[in-house]
């Protein structure tokens, strides 16, 4: 009898304990692999999310919660520009673009940013990619105070129900709260074509329409809460940190945004390892267990491996056969982890997606999706020594004996 068709012929003969073990895999090993991918691949998507922008102006404040709130749409501003200022920068010779935000209202939950079409129209969001409309839309009209129009986000648009034409209420504040209602109409005017960016989940109005709105303070009518900077090259923001964050104490240059960003992923780097740490061991136990039901089985295998072993079967033959049925079933549970990966690292994908904005895709390979299941085939390969060894050591005489 040929290797192949012992390990066959044990897997079959012990049919529920094997899938139990390479269900138990699957899972530790879709959890092992989601765990990795989704650290690395939020990591390079956050830090590479900056909507084409090199730096954010705003209230003297941290660096981290500036980006937060301006570029994700994440945090609470944490003060306002004044309009000086703003034209200060804009004007600024180290400065190609200088595009004003604000905020302080939100749709049902979904934020409402104030700005100017120039970010539409001239920011490239990626490399060679400009922000498009779906077909049927225009931008609003910023030059007609009077005119309450808006322009959506394509994921804002798809949770609200917004098409071209629809009306809404603004609601005062950065949470929903129904009783916060403006009285001011708005009218979609577009719907942005999906970014993979926060700008998509973002309800986006003329800047003095949010300035001026009902219920707003008209002392603040001018301010800004942030300024996106594009600068000329990558060298003028030493001269402009110098100038905001060392010298001056009003306001807070936050540059490089990636930089920033990547703070933030070294400051919880203890998440990411305690978060590896439960994956491995996971993992760990779901070898053992493939430990333990060999090992409880070799009693019942014993006439077998015996009568194996007067057929001719040398005693390394036998040890290989544990062994090499224990990668079997660790190989098994790896062919499952991936759909196992695929269901949770979708799961997770699209929390962050609908609170960032952010797109991961769990298509997109990564050098775990090889060495994770090479490793797990190999634990659960040691993991079959113990029950091969005792295999190994079978008296072959004492277990022909007649039964009574």
């Amino acid at each position: 009898m040929t290797l192949p068709l012992i390990i066959r012929r044990n897997l079959r003969q012990h049919l529920t304990s094997t899938i139990v073990t390479a269900l138990s895999i699957a899972l530790a090993g879709g959890l092992l692999i989601s765990v990795w991918a989704i650290k690395v691949q939020s990591q390079q998507a956050f830090t590479r999310t900056n909507i084409g922008f090199d730096a954010v102006l705003g209230a003297r404040g941290s660096q981290l919660q500036l980006v937060l709130n301006s570029i994700f749409h994440l945090e609470a501003s944490p003060g306002n520009v004044a309009a000086a200022d703003y034209l200060y920068i804009k004007r600024h010779p180290a400065v190609k673009r200088a595009i004003p935000i604000a905020v302080g209202d939100n749709l049902r939950g979904y934020r409402i940013v104030g700005t100017v079409n120039e970010l539409f129209t001239a920011i490239e969001y990626a490399p060679g990619r400009r922000f498009q409309l779906e077909p049927g839309g225009r931008q609003f009209n910023e030059d007609d105070p009077a005119a309450k129009e808006a322009v959506v986000g394509s994921f804002a648009a798809e949770k609200l129900g917004l098409k071209v034409g629809d009306t809404f209420h603004p609601f005062h504040g950065l949470s929903y709260d129904p009783s916060k209602r403006h009285a001011d109409i708005y009218t979609v005017t577009g719907i942005l074509r999906p970014t993979n960016t926060p700008v998509d989940r973002v309800v986006w109005i003329p800047i003095h329409g949010l300035q001026t709105m009902s219920g707003h303070d008209p002392r603040l009518s001018t301010d800004v809460s942030a300024v996106l900077v594009q600068l000329r090259s990558p060298s003028a923001g030493f001269p402009m940190d110098m100038m905001y964050n060392r010298q001056g104490n009003r306001l807070t240059f936050a540059w490089p945004i990636s930089a920033i960003i990547a703070d933030l992923f070294s400051r919880i780097g203890w998440l990411d390892q305690a978060l590896a740490l439960i994956a491995y061991l996971v993992a760990l136990i779901s070898a053992a267990g493939v430990l333990v039901a060999i090992y409880n089985s070799m009693d019942a295998r014993r006439r077998d491996i015996a009568i194996l072993r007067a057929l001719g079967a040398r005693r390394r033959t036998i040890f290989g056969a544990i062994v090499l049925e224990a990668a079997s079933i660790g190989a098994l549970g790896m062919a499952g982890s991936l759909a196992a990966y695929v269901g949770i690292f979708s799961a997770v994908a699209a929390v962050i997606r609908a609170r960032t904005g952010v797109v991961l895709d769990p298509w997109v390979f990564d050098p775990v999706l090889l060495w994770a299941p090479a490793g797990m085939i190999l634990l659960c390969a040691l993991g079959g020594v113990v029950p091969a060894w005792k295999a190994y050591r079978t008296d072959v005489a004492a277990c022909l004996s007649p039964l009574s």
